[in-house]
């Protein structure tokens, strides 16, 4: 599908008996309210906004096949977003869900998001029930499993994960055409994962990439959730978080957004505690809304004599 298809605002007349207008079916299917959604709530992430596009293309011709009668089969849909914590793998499972809703592929387009300890028991006979019930749960829907490589532990001999993982390969082949499965995690643990697990990798068409935001990247990002909370940045705090993202960047266990996000309540703590402590009178709306430079420079990531940056946690960043 051309570039022109996806961006065409004209919604065009019927097509002709026996034929299949894509554009219209790319308006009337609501796939442009999803991808505009898409790139409205989530900053940079171009190679990844692209895949999605090309998997919407697909899934219109594949429709519009069956439509006409052609031979076809369901594609299959099932897949593995790698990347960083905090890169939006969850936000855009969210929408692939809705995605697959609207051109007809999952029949409700939920989203049930889980980890190992959702699927995997800690007794003998406890994991398959577990197994069974979340996959009831997503049918008809998404099911994306997060940090998926810890389902296979083969250092414990004793551990259940295996159990989880034939269930869900069988339900993957048997029942695609009713249940999408998105695996996620960092790239390098999720390669080792499908070596050793060989029909995960059969199983899965679509491997999606998410890369790290940019500084420029996560200093929008930031703007953008204090924006959704009516706070704001003065100019010398947003010159001030700039920094505090260079430096953060740097430190063990950052998570992109999800970092920031603490940040940013680490800074409204400190601006609440600074209000309440100096404040003499009334104060207005602008004031109770503006982060201050001294509200980022307070973190400890600036700290000079802070202790080595292995020990310090989200938590005091």
């Amino acid at each position: 599908m051309s570039e022109a298809l996806i961006r065409d605002t004209e919604t065009p007349a019927a097509a002709p008996a026996g034929t299949v207008d894509l554009r219209r079916e790319y308006e009337e299917a609501g796939v442009r309210d999803v991808l505009d959604e898409l790139d409205r709530s989530l900053v940079g992430l171009a190679p990844v906004k692209k895949r999605i596009r090309e998997t919407a293309a697909l899934l219109l011709v594949e429709r519009a096949r069956r439509r006409l009668g052609l031979a076809h089969e369901t594609p299959t849909l099932h897949m593995s977003f790698t990347g960083n914590p905090g890169t939006g793998k969850t936000t855009v499972a969210l929408r692939m869900a809705d995605l697959l809703h609207r051109l007809g592929y999952v029949r409700k387009g939920h989203l049930v998001s889980v980890t190992r300890d959702d699927l995997v028991g800690q007794y003998i006979g406890h994991t398959a029930p577990k197994t069974k019930d979340i996959l009831k749960k997503a049918m008809g829907g998404v099911l994306f499993i997060d940090e998926a490589y810890y389902l296979y532990r083969p250092e414990n001999e004793r551990d259940y994960g295996q159990e989880a993982i034939e269930i869900l390969l069988q339900v993957m082949e048997n029942q695609r055409d009713d249940l999408v499965v998105i695996l996620a995690g960092y790239a390098d643990r999720m390669d080792r994962f499908f070596e050793s697990n060989p029909g995960f990798r059969s199983r899965i068409a679509h491997h999606i990439d998410f890369p790290d935001y940019s500084d420029a990247e996560l200093l929008q990002i930031s703007v953008g959730m204090l924006e959704r909370q009516n706070y704001h940045l003065s100019a010398e705090a947003e010159a001030m978080l700039a920094r505090y993202i260079e430096q953060r960047r740097a430190q063990p266990h950052f998570a992109n957004a999800r970092s920031m996000r603490n940040a940013l309540d680490r800074a409204r703590l400190r601006q609440a505690n600074r209000l309440f402590e100096r404040s003499t009178g009334p104060l207005d709306a602008e004031t109770l809304s503006r982060i201050e430079a001294e509200d980022i420079a307070a973190s400890r990531v600036f700290d000079q004599k802070r202790p080595a940056a292995a020990e310090l946690t989200e938590e005091t960043r």
